[in-house]
């Protein structure tokens, strides 16, 4: 597969015009039998991951707590501290302002702890969300409170607060990226990016 931008011709009016995918689409290889081989890659360029600590669901499946999800992806949320977009729909869905989640939402999800070792920080610098594609699959993705504090639970392409994740089968199901590499793809991703997911 072409992994580089294509440019797709088409005749409107008898004028030839291009339209050009977004450059660098991204593709995640996910190796539950040895994790350390699990990477992002971008363009020319690879980043190690964490992936599921329970492995992986086929695509086409619902998401489930500790497996990540392979398949085709959509990214419909990028968040960070200095970087909010997220598809119109959602932000609906929320019942929230776009205002209010430009200025609550990452700060909130990056406060909870789940592995009460008081750091919190659990996304480290960006949640990246991924929107299945060509699945009729009810997921459980939606927006909430997570002990008293409004977050949205969704899978995802994120940051860590340890870097030693990386690598292996240890996270809730997303694909974590070191704070490094995260801020590399960040330079580059785009909402509505598509994302791959599959084993080797």
């Amino acid at each position: 597969m072409n992994r580089r931008s294509l440019i797709l011709s088409a005749v409107v009016m008898g004028v030839g015009v291009q339209a050009e995918e977004p450059e660098g689409q991204i593709s995640i290889v996910l190796n539950v039998a040895d994790p350390g081989k699990s990477v992002l890659e971008l363009s020319d360029k690879q980043f190690p991951v964490g992936l599921g600590k329970r492995g992986t669901t086929p695509a086409g499946q619902s998401f489930q707590p500790g497996y990540s999800l392979l398949g085709e992806f959509r990214i419909n949320a990028i968040l960070s501290k200095t970087r909010f977009e997220m598809d119109p729909q959602l932000i609906r869905q929320s019942g929230k302002t776009e205002d209010w989640l430009r200025e609550n939402l990452f700060s909130n999800m990056s406060s909870i702890d789940f592995d009460n070792d008081g750091k919190g920080g659990e996304y480290g610098e960006a949640f990246l969300g991924l929107e299945p594609l060509n699945s009729t699959a009810r997921q459980p993705f939606h927006f909430g409170e997570y002990k008293g504090v409004y977050r949205w639970y969704s899978y995802a392409i994120h940051g860590t607060q340890n870097e030693e994740r990386i690598g292996k089968c240890i996270t809730g199901g997303c694909v974590n990226l070191g704070q490094e590499h995260l801020h590399q793809l960040l330079q580059s991703v785009k909402l509505g990016q598509t994302v791959t997911i599959q084993e080797p």
